[in-house]
């Protein structure tokens, strides 16, 4: 059986990734989506396990110490990393597995698994971040500036990526994104 293929899905904050993503997954649910690790507190109507695996930052440290994550970071002052077991499993299996990470975790996998493929998710512009973050009302003031500013240094890292898709058409966005996956 041949190994199956890992693409690495990132970009700032309030970019657009989880709903693109949704929408390949609707189209591919063959595909796997790796569940992450975080030690942030859930966000309403998340659910542990589904979006991400919680934990406490002593539970994180410990996987750290075991090097159980493909890659981890710390980000906005919590901690979040994909557990690379279940990763190592599927890409056996043959499996298409999708990871939304981070900037700084997709180099990481990078550097762990050279054959992944790097798509860095953008906003039109960072405008339409900060009007994007402000509008889903989930975070402070002081989260959005930081998200803001941590925006900037990703969207160079833009890059050093395969693949780039502008999300300011969620529609063509989309479709861009599965012609990625199915080329």
């Amino acid at each position: 059986m041949a190994e199956g293929l890992l693409y690495v899905i990132s970009g700032p904050s309030g970019a657009g990734k989880g709903t693109l993503v949704s929408r390949v997954l609707e189209e591919h649910p063959d595909y796997v989506l790796s569940i992450s690790a975080t030690t942030r507190a859930p966000r309403q109507g998340e659910v542990d396990g589904v979006h991400y695996h919680f934990m406490s930052i002593d539970e994180f440290e410990d996987v750290i110490e075991k090097d159980g994550f493909i890659e981890w970071a710390q980000v906005h002052s919590n901690y979040y990393g994909t557990p690379l077991a279940p990763i190592e499993e599927h890409l056996a299996a043959g499996d298409t597995v999708l990871l939304e990470i981070d900037v700084q975790g997709a180099f990481q996998v990078l550097d762990k698994l050279p054959q992944a493929k790097l798509v860095f998710i953008a906003p039109p512009s960072l405008e339409e971040l900060e009007r994007r973050l402000r509008g889903r009302a989930t975070d402070s003031d002081e989260v959005i500036d930081q998200r803001l500013a941590n925006a900037k240094g990703e969207m160079e890292a833009s890059k050093d990526y395969d693949y780039v898709i502008v999300n300011d058409d969620l529609e063509r966005a989309a479709k861009e994104l599965s012609h990625v996956f199915d080329s």
